[in-house]
């Protein structure tokens, strides 16, 4: 009876040894041997392709950053997970919440990182994280309306500093022309109106700055408003003696401007600032960016992950410990930190420890997020054994770092079981 009940046992346990041996026991077997094989697969090259390992500088950035993965992006997850668990358990509208936290668990990888690859768009117009960025930058520092605004033929100005002086020095009752180009018609600030030119006063300077370009081949006069041209609304214009500014004003919708009597002998400046280029945003895709934002990319899926097994661990925490820490005068951040947070641990341990196996694997999102330009900036192990074994056409090296991913996961992995039987003891 005792053999047929092994008999059967071995049965039962076949097709799940079968599969593990083909799935598991066997891939890892071959790739330990092709480590040890030249890129043909038909010489033994010894520890060579070990050595690479080290030596190769696309593979030390991949070494490095998997670090910064592993430290970074399960650390996050969990923290954010701990938070919102806590946070929405006591309000109505926690579950909603939870949901739509959890929610990018049930999109692809290749969705996130096309989503994401969007939402890092350097053009702002495209890029949400960009569009909000330089909504908050243009709320304090306003980007200048000409950006390309410069002197034309036979113009009175010349650059200095980013901007414009004029040639010579003005004098009181004088009118003073500033005509400029190259601004684009539908560029123009909607403040601006037709240019006029500036009446002369008595004991003060007048001037006009302007577009001074009219569609058509000769059309219009070189220096002199035309009835079709614009003023260039809000370009500040400074009076300037000995390197230092004596009076300043604005242009009128019309360009249009009047300085006092105490600019006289100065020369007229239009500074930088009116020739700023407008904010761009920061180049979340760029070589010291990239790393960061894919992580970012990375929390955004898995924080809700953590959050719901933070919250069902939540759920079997005693009411009675928490009140009682309430009872005995402890603030709510006390309460979190000397009770809920210790009583949470092993869910934390299993969260982490879960996390950290995962973001060793990464790849999706490191290929798909980061461009081609920066993508050598945050690649890793997982990227970097496709490249190697697939584009690069050394099949020895990238076993290599599948062996080198085994061996980082297995303390890992050693680390759950002997904290699962921990647990299963208690």
């Amino acid at each position: 009876m005792t053999g047929t009940r092994k008999t059967v046992a071995v049965l039962f346990l076949l097709p799940a040894l079968v599969l593990l041996g083909a799935l598991v026991v066997y891939p890892i077997g071959y790739s330990v041997i092709r480590s040890f094989s030249n890129a043909s697969g038909d010489g033994f090259v010894g520890v060579d392709n070990y050595k690479t390992l080290f030596t190769d500088d696309g593979i030390r950035t991949a070494l490095k950053n998997n670090v910064i993965w592993v430290v970074f992006a399960p650390t996050v997850s969990t923290a954010l997970g701990l938070v919102f668990a806590v946070l929405t358990e006591r309000v109505r509208w926690g579950t909603a919440f939870k949901l739509v936290v959890f929610m990018p668990m049930a999109i692809s990888m290749l969705a996130a990182g096309i989503i994401f690859r969007l939402v890092y768009d350097q053009d702002p117009h495209k890029g949400v994280a960009n569009a909000v960025w330089v909504g908050v930058h243009d709320t304090f520092a306003q980007s200048s309306a000409f950006p390309k605004a410069h002197p034309g033929r036979e113009s009175p100005l010349v650059a200095q500093n980013g901007g414009f002086v004029t040639r010579a020095t003005v004098h009181a009752g004088q009118s003073v022309l500033l005509p400029l180009v190259g601004v684009a018609p539908d560029q123009m600030p909607g403040s601006a109106k037709k240019a006029v030119a500036a009446k002369p006063e008595p004991g003060k300077i007048t001037g006009t700055t302007w577009q001074d370009f009219t569609r058509g081949k000769g059309v219009g006069r070189l220096g002199a408003p035309d009835p079709s041209e614009l003023g260039y609304a809000g370009m500040r214009i400074e009076a300037v003696k000995d390197g230092k500014v004596v009076a300043a004003t604005k242009a009128a919708g019309d360009g249009t401007f009047t300085l006092p009597a105490s600019a006289d002998g100065a020369r007229l400046r239009l500074p930088a600032g009116n020739f700023r280029e407008p904010y761009n945003g920061v180049e979340w895709l760029g070589p010291s960016l990239v790393t960061p934002a894919v992580i970012g990319a990375y929390v955004w899926m898995w924080a809700g992950f953590a959050m719901v097994l933070i919250a069902a661990g939540l759920a079997g925490v005693p009411r009675e410990l928490l009140e009682a820490a309430r009872v005995d005068g402890a603030t709510e951040w006390q309460v979190f930190r000397k009770v809920t947070v210790p009583l949470l641990a092993p869910v934390l341990a299993v969260v982490t420890v879960t996390l950290m196996i995962n973001v060793l694997k990464v790849f999706d999102l490191v290929y798909i997020i980061a461009p081609g330009s920066s993508q050598a900036d945050a690649n890793v192990l997982a990227l970097e054994l496709y490249r190697k074994g697939f584009a690069e056409g050394q099949p020895g090296v990238a076993s290599a770092i599948a062996v080198l991913l085994l061996v980082l996961v297995i303390p890992v992995v050693l680390f759950n079981v002997r904290r699962l039987r921990r647990e299963v003891r208690r």
